[in-house]
């Protein structure tokens, strides 16, 4: 068994800064770096990529380029995602995502359960 723990989200103003998290624990073998990535969800419209490693070449959207950076821990399994420079329309439900390939060797998708995150003045 596979569990993922992720860091409080938050109620911030424009231009705040946050850094959100996720660590897995449990029958872990390894974690794939290639399928590590942040996204997100707002009302009313559908989950989108935020971020994405692997570690020769990190993706953003467009959007979130030189504002976010995903990084990872691979000692403590941990996936995290900066955001700089907030703004109202990245209020989102934020869901991190890794690719674990379990002691069994499987390689099985984990999904974060939803970091909050609301921007407002």
């Amino acid at each position: 068994q596979v569990q993922l723990a992720e860091s409080a989200g938050g109620f911030l103003q424009p231009g705040e800064s946050l850094r959100i998290s996720c660590t897995a624990s449990g029958s872990i073998f390894s974690i794939d770096v290639r399928g590590a990535a942040w996204y997100r969800q707002s009302p009313g419209k559908e989950r989108e990529l935020v971020a994405a490693l692997p570690s020769d070449r990190t993706t953003y959207t467009e959007s979130e380029k030189g504002r976010f950076t995903i990084s990872r821990d691979p000692l403590n399994n941990k996936l995290s995602l900066q955001m700089d420079k907030l703004q109202p329309e990245d209020t989102a439900l934020y869901y991190c995502k890794l690719v674990v390939v379990t002691t069994t060797f499987q390689k099985i998708d984990y999904w974060g359960q939803g970091i909050q995150v609301t921007v407002s003045s």
